[in-house]
């Protein structure tokens, strides 16, 4: 999987179409990954005990990688990767060819 958490991405499909936001975790065996922001559910909580009261959590749940695009200084671009002299692996932004 060619992103990373940390990583700027836009949604291209879904409820949540044209947001933008940060990778928080990447689940590669499953292609889904963990946006800030998108894909919002809220999920109600029975108290357990008198420490633990009840109430509503908001979470965000994964959502599939294809659905998203890297974001690189302000514009939507694909990744690739470039081998440089001394051997290390970088990943580059297709659209302007610079390194993320």
């Amino acid at each position: 999987m060619k992103l990373r958490k940390g990583d700027q991405v836009k949604v291209l499909s879904g409820k949540d179409k044209g947001k933008v936001g940060e990778i928080l975790s990447v689940h590669t065996k499953d292609n889904k990954v963990v946006v800030l922001g998108v894909n919002r559910v809220t999920r109600h909580l029975k108290a357990r005990s008198a420490k633990q009261p009840a109430g509503r959590i908001e979470t965000d749940l994964p959502i599939d990688a294809s659905n998203v695009v890297l974001v690189h200084s302000g514009e939507p671009t694909r990744v690739g990767y470039r081998i440089n002299e001394d051997g290390t692996k970088v990943r580059i932004a297709k659209k302007t060819g610079k390194e993320i």
